[in-house]
């Protein structure tokens, strides 16, 4: 099974996708894990993508996918996986769908976790990292829902997209989500 967590940063997909990895157990496949993975063992792709990393430049969307192809392709993720960060954009999605045909498979389901932003904000302020400001998490809203809205018409399309109500305890969310994965 291959499914795809989506949703605004602080939504809690990294929590949710961690606690299904285990209940479904299948990995979880996190971008930015592949990202530092690819760049440690300095594979072709991976030494592709610090150099953009290095000069401070967004990692193109044709290297974004190469490095999730690459990591993919490991035995681990054969039993399915979960993805979260991944794909942002409809370039990277139409990339996700390619290359999973070429292995021979498919997305069963797109979860999109829905959060109000003004309770995101809340939560990414709460964090009290350095770079959780508030203007920075508007910006960081404002991106997020630009490149979205083509993403869920194209999940939405397909007949695979599922949204879920964010709001709540770890677990109601998680159940949520249980709810809505295809069997």
């Amino acid at each position: 099974m291959v499914i795809v967590l989506f949703g605004a940063p602080g939504v809690g997909k990294g929590t949710q996708a961690e606690i299904l990895a285990q209940k479904l157990n299948i990995e979880h496949l996190s971008t930015g894990a592949a990202f530092r993975n690819a760049i440690a063992d300095q594979t072709p792709v991976g030494l592709l993508a610090k150099e953009y990393v290095d000069n401070g430049k967004l990692v193109p969307d044709d290297v974004v996918a190469k490095i999730v192809e690459e990591a993919l392709a490991h035995a681990a993720f054969t039993p399915g996986c979960i993805l979260d960060g991944f794909p942002r954009t409809k370039v990277q999605a139409e990339a996700l769908t390619n290359m999973l045909q070429r292995m021979g498979r498919r997305i069963d389901c797109v979860v999109n976790i829905t959060v109000p932003d003004v309770v995101i904000v809340e939560r990414l302020l709460a964090r009290g990292r350095n770079d959780d400001r508030e203007d920075v998490i508007r910006h960081r809203l404002d991106v997020y829902n630009q490149e979205t809205s083509p993403l869920l018409d194209y999940y939405g399309s397909a007949g695979v997209l599922r949204s879920v109500d964010g709001l709540g305890t770890v677990d109601i969310v998680n159940q949520r989500i249980l709810d809505v994965l295809p069997d």
